[in-house]
């Protein structure tokens, strides 16, 4: 959209900093969307940036695939700089800003990489940040007054925690997240088992929504298993891999029954991932759901293809439910409405179990591959599968 701004240089900047920043205005057009403005102010003392680079998760990606970060440079205006958006009202995405000096940067990865490392938050956002992975600087997050509310992302002062303990099994590390009045004696215990468990459990901190949730009666006391995924064997373990979905079942799960008093019971047992973690999530489901009976999904890579032990081509797990007789496992699958590489793929899926009568929960979220919504839609999940009431917000399906 056009980055026109009403206001002049020194009445802007103080409604930035009266307001905070994105600044964020009703859209003249449809009251469904928002005009949101990005703001950068040049460092005071210091030469003015040559260029602001804006990096709205998924947003800008798209773009940056397409080779043109164009719609994403801010403009020029008294002081620093600006970049305004219409974005449907129910948005949520982090974002970072990327101060240029010298040569704006190109779409290829090896520049990516460099802007991606020297991103940084949104110095005039108030608002909680998404913390950074592996040296990098968090991000601030940007969430439009419709989206999806997110109560139990945030570490409570009145919550009971629970604790977790550092175990390796299998050669595989785990954290392990036990609920607050945990056991050994008790039990026995539903099980989450959580992919790319060293993001949701050293950076993200996910064991404070558990306890939240937990404390408020929306699930019961449960195990989880946050396993370490995120490493060289990744591409290996996180594609269809029988062996890795088969160590799960028949090492993790019975070592974590033996030490934490862990279920057995697949109706309480949920396995839940991620991107190509979401994919095994329902491999796992399809492979062994007689261990797994909860699969959650989120922005699942479902075009995966395989030419290995089937017919090679792209959707080949949707291509196996769709050939095979449904194995009782239940579903939460979600896709974010700018993920414009998975929403295909996930819809199809979404058809492909609903015709086979499996039991589903489908929601669309309006934004990306993006750890500020999954956070709030992993708990929705869990609810869902493990509680009694359901959700706190129920799944639409699209």
């Amino acid at each position: 959209m056009p980055n026109e701004q009403p206001l002049a240089g020194d009445e802007f900047w103080a409604r930035v900093a009266a307001e905070g920043a994105p600044l964020v205005d009703p859209d003249p057009d449809d009251p469904a969307y928002r005009r949101v403005t990005f703001v950068l102010r040049d460092e005071p003392g210091e030469q003015p940036y040559d260029a602001v680079l804006a990096l709205v998760h998924t947003v800008t990606d798209k773009d940056r695939h397409a080779g043109d970060l164009t719609p994403h440079l801010m403009e020029r205006r008294a002081g620093g700089w600006s970049r305004s958006y219409r974005l449907r009202a129910d948005h949520r995405a982090s974002y970072q800003l990327y101060p240029v000096r010298g040569a704006v940067p190109g779409t290829r990865r090896a520049d990516w990489l460099r802007v991606l490392d020297g991103a940084r938050p949104d110095p005039h956002c108030a608002g909680a940040q998404l913390p950074g992975r592996d040296g990098r600087h968090p991000s601030s997050v940007l969430a439009l007054p419709e989206a999806p509310a997110q109560p139990y992302a945030r570490r409570r002062a009145d919550v009971p925690r629970g604790r977790t303990v550092r175990a390796e099994v299998a050669g595989r590390r785990i954290d392990v997240h036990l609920p607050a009045g945990h056991r050994p004696d008790a039990g026995p215990y539903p099980v989450l088992v959580l992919l790319d468990g060293e993001m949701w459990g050293e950076v993200l901190s996910f064991g404070d929504t558990l306890d939240n949730l937990t404390a408020e009666g929306l699930i019961p006391p449960t195990v989880a298993l946050l396993v370490h995924t995120m490493g060289p064997g990744r591409p290996g373990d996180l594609s269809c891999n029988p062996d890795f979905v088969d160590l799960l079942a028949d090492r993790v799960l019975p070592w974590a029954a033996a030490e934490h008093r862990v279920t057995a019971d697949p109706a309480r047992t949920v396995i839940a991932g991620q991107s190509a973690g979401g994919l095994t999530a329902a491999f796992a489901a399809f492979r062994r759901p007689a261990r797994f009976g909860n699969a959650l999904s989120q922005s699942g890579s479902f075009w995966w293809p395989d030419g290995t032990e089937f017919d090679s081509g792209s959707e080949w797990l949707t291509r196996r439910f769709a050939a095979t007789e449904p194995g009782g496992a239940r579903f939460w699958i979600e896709v974010g409405l700018q993920e414009w590489m998975l929403l295909t793929e996930n819809r199809h899926l979404r058809d492909v179990l609903t015709a086979r009568g499996y039991d589903l929960a489908y929601r669309e979220f309006n934004g990306g591959h993006d750890y500020a919504c999954w956070r709030g839609g992993l708990a929705d999940g869990l609810v869902h599968l493990l509680g009694a009431g359901g959700g706190p917000q129920e799944p639409q399906g699209r």
